[in-house]
């Protein structure tokens, strides 16, 4: 049994993970739909509130709350499943929560690229909608996901994926890890693993 974590900027490549993931038949837990389904309870569109009831969430319940609230979803996917994808981590006190559910089980992957990068990947999406629309820039989306402590949870992966390349690339390299481990991916250079990994 596995549970990966998958943690990274916006744009860095999380919901492909995930997308592959869902392809292998590998549960997906999305934090991000915890949130979504709190703005819906409070009568608020996620697309615009989406930050603003994350930070509500962990101030009512917690800097794990929303950890906390995808663990039945995890255990959940754990009964049909050898592994389990969790999308859309965000802090280093959720990295520790799921460290306290699932311990050794639990594998924290980061996927890591530049900001140029990530900034054309969103503008070809769609989903960096310009300041003039009241959305997010990328660079405000940033702050505000490292403001919860997104740069210590990414410090803690025990896999590192650096997704700079072409998307099959990074597909097979996903592939590799959900179905092989870690140890399957210790000859690749874009690859770093954390001590006890390799």
């Amino acid at each position: 049994m596995t549970v990966f974590g998958i943690v990274g900027l916006p744009g860095s490549g999380k919901s492909e993970a995930a997308a592959v993931a869902r392809e292998l038949d590998v549960p997906v837990v999305t934090m991000g739909d915890v949130i979504r389904g709190a703005c819906r309870d409070r009568g608020l569109d996620p697309a615009t509130h989406h930050g603003e009831v994350a930070k509500a969430l962990r101030a009512e319940n917690g800097p794990a709350a929303i950890a906390e609230a995808s663990l039945p979803h995890i255990e959940d996917g754990l009964e049909d499943s050898e592994h389990v994808v969790v999308d859309g981590i965000r802090s280093d006190v959720e990295v520790e929560r799921f460290q306290a559910a699932f311990g050794e089980e639990f594998l924290l992957v980061s996927v890591e690229a530049p900001y140029e990068i990530r900034a054309n990947r969103l503008d070809l999406r769609g989903r960096d909608a310009s300041v003039e629309d009241g959305g997010e820039s990328l660079q405000d989306r940033d702050e505000r996901e490292l403001g919860f402590g997104m740069g210590e949870a990414m410090e803690m992966a025990d896999v590192t994926i650096t997704n700079t390349g072409s998307l099959a690339d990074f597909q097979e390299r996903i592939e590799t890890l959900l179905t092989d481990g870690p140890s399957a991916l210790a000859d690749d250079e874009r690859i770093e693993l954390a001590e006890g990994n390799a």
